[in-house]
């Protein structure tokens, strides 16, 4: 499974950063990068930005592939054991196990207001027994995965094809699928001290296995089980990607803005940094893992944010467009 999912991410990489260089052949293409990490693993960055090309239709990006390996002492091994039990007691027996994280991570930042950011992440994870053996036994894997839509402003059209592509995607393997992990994006990207949510949501689930998984209350509905269902799974929603988001940012790219919108951006721009910084688990799991690269983990930040002390825009007591945008954030839809 290891080797199955480095090929699937190192292709589905290739594969959206060509076309992200095809909608815009004037900008600059992608920079990637190579690395290795002494603890074990390596990965590759590619990512954009174009400050000296204010026209470009994207601000920033970054479309990351990771592959580590190493070995995670029993704290850490009990802390993400509550979907998998078995997992305590081999790590009271044996210490720290070996592990193997691989995943694709991406985030695209547009410069037009009027296009969403949208994010996205697919892992797997296994941890395998101890001892110096070729063929060690897999104890543990699961996989993770999230997408979500983060607009400034609401076209309605545009958030409802974000998630009836997610929506038909799930449906092919089970449809208590996409309104479970729906419901855990609205309850996961919540800025809790804002009384708002990041974005319209997604979809998001993690440790997804052969074992019950706290998301899906129905035990008996259908879903992927085996290792290679979920994978086919993961395959599918991965390859969803840029059918939910580009024809919406196609779309909207070239929407007339003004200085209000950009304003609007940018605020919109620090409730994201507020969320990474504060809530973000995967942002705190990588800025604490030895060897880790932190302007990796930080790629997700937008390159400009913009915090003002009591803005009015918004809240003005008036119907606008950004008053409009941030009852939607504060009051969850089901938008399919």
């Amino acid at each position: 499974m290891r080797a199955r999912m480095i090929e699937f991410i190192g292709k589905l990489q290739a594969d959206i950063v060509a076309t992200l260089e095809g909608i815009d052949p004037q900008a600059p293409p992608f920079h990637k990068r190579e690395w290795d990490r002494a603890q074990g693993g390596r990965g590759v960055s590619c990512t954009f930005t174009a400050p000296d090309h204010p026209e470009s239709v994207l601000e920033k990006a970054g479309v990351n592939i990771s592959m580590i390996h190493g070995s995670l002492p029993p704290p850490a091994i009990k802390q993400m054991a509550t979907e998998h039990a078995s997992l305590v007691q081999k790590a009271d027996q044996a210490g720290n196990l070996p592990f193997f994280a691989g995943g694709i991570s991406l985030i695209i930042h547009p410069r037009n207001p009027s296009v969403p950011t949208v994010h996205a992440n697919y892992r797997y994870f296994e941890i395998t027994e101890a001892g110096e053996v070729e063929q060690p036994k897999v104890v543990a894997w699961w996989f993770g995965g999230i997408t979500d839509l983060t607009p400034n402003y609401l076209f309605e059209e545009d958030v409802v094809h974000f998630h009836q592509t997610l929506k038909t995607a799930c449906d092919a393997y089970g449809t208590g699928l996409y309104p479970a992990f729906k419901k855990s994006c609205d309850d996961y990207f919540f800025i809790k001290h804002r009384g708002e949510h990041r974005g319209v949501g997604g979809i998001r689930f993690d440790d997804l296995c052969d074992e019950p998984n706290s998301l899906l209350v129905d035990p008996s509905a259908p879903r992927p089980k085996s290792a290679d269902e979920i994978f086919d799974y993961v395959k599918t929603l991965g390859n969803t990607f840029l059918p939910s988001y580009l024809p919406i940012l196609s779309r909207r790219r070239d929407t007339p803005t003004d200085e209000r919108k950009r304003r609007w951006q940018l605020i919109r721009r620090g409730r994201y940094v507020e969320f990474n910084l504060v809530y973000d688990r995967g942002t705190k799991f990588g800025l604490a893992t030895p060897g880790v690269q932190a302007e990796n983990v930080l790629v997700s930040m937008p390159e400009t944010a913009r915090w003002e002390y009591m803005s009015e825009l918004g809240t003005e007591g008036e119907d606008t467009d950004e008053s409009r945008m941030l009852e939607v954030l504060k009051n969850p839809r089901d938008w399919v």
